[in-house]
């Protein structure tokens, strides 16, 4: 067994306590999906304190090492990630601080834990400083929870938290012909990443099951495949915007577009799905 699963397995059987070199010390163990993999990689990281208390972070010192550390890589990549914090676990959106909020948060942490200046003065790198921001919930979850199971109770959790998450998006800063900073491009491809899995998990499993029941569906089936498609088109062209230099004005069009595509989407969806599911689950 690896020293870092000792770790895990240590944390996971005793809430988040550990002992050996990191006895006391503030832990989390934080998921990635890999860049090039897809798999998920479990990382135990410490847990510097934010201003005032406030905030979680994580910070990529990988000992002073002149590379960024493959977790760091992979939240560029896909910035949705897994919080554990020994109590509770949670999804978040991963964002690296930029410009004048990094050097301030990295002043606070190294007052804190001194031992993350002595990384940053190993290497000519910038030691990142990642800010793991909880999703956030779609209002009356719970209620919606305990009020249904089943497939139609998982779907309208779903696709509440889609609105709930894009909805946000639409109140990130986005209106300026500036290029994009880390806080829309992250929480962006974050929500696209959750999306096509969705959408994949529908066209490869949830309708082909509904459609041998429902044959009677079928064209309607085909016309969700074709809207899933035209989202994909959306979603592209931001991605693409974003990663090639674009700029706020133009990624926050592509937005407002998806989502008006989407939740029309969502709406013809459930409107149809949610009585069939139900008289399933009957």
């Amino acid at each position: 067994m690896s020293f870092n699963q000792a770790v895990i397995e240590e944390f996971r059987a005793n809430a988040g306590r550990v002992g050996g070199p990191f006895e006391g010390a503030g832990l989390i163990l934080l998921t990635t999906t890999g860049a090039r993999s897809g798999r998920e990689h479990t990382t135990p990281l410490g847990r510097p304190r934010g201003p005032g208390g406030q905030g979680m972070y994580v910070v990529g010192s990988a000992g002073g090492s002149d590379r960024h550390p493959d977790w760091y890589r992979n939240l560029l990549a896909r910035p949705l990630v897994r919080v554990e914090t020994g109590t509770e676990v949670y999804e978040a959106v991963a964002v690296p601080a930029e410009g004048a909020r990094r050097e301030e948060l990295f002043a606070h942490i190294v007052r804190e834990e001194p031992g993350y200046g002595e990384y940053q003065r190993k290497t000519r790198r910038v030691i990142p400083v990642v800010e793991l921001q909880r999703t956030h919930e779609a209002e009356g979850a719970e209620s919606a929870e305990s009020a249904e199971d089943g497939i139609a109770g998982m779907l309208t959790r779903v696709h509440g938290w889609l609105r709930a998450q894009i909805a946000e998006l639409l109140r990130l800063p986005a209106g300026e012909s500036a290029p994009v900073g880390m806080q829309l491009r992250q929480h962006c491809l974050a929500f696209c990443q959750t999306l096509e899995a969705h959408h994949t998990g529908e066209d490869t499993g949830l309708f082909p099951w509904l459609a041998e029941r429902h044959p009677q569906l079928a064209g309607f089936f085909r016309r969700l495949e074709e809207e899933h498609r035209d989202i994909e088109r959306t979603q592209t062209r931001i991605a693409g915007l974003i990663r090639g230099g674009g700029d706020q004005a133009a990624v926050r069009e592509e937005l407002e577009a998806l989502s008006r595509e989407l939740l029309a989407h969502l709406d013809r969806e459930e409107a149809e799905l949610l009585p069939v599911l139900r008289a399933l689950a009957a």
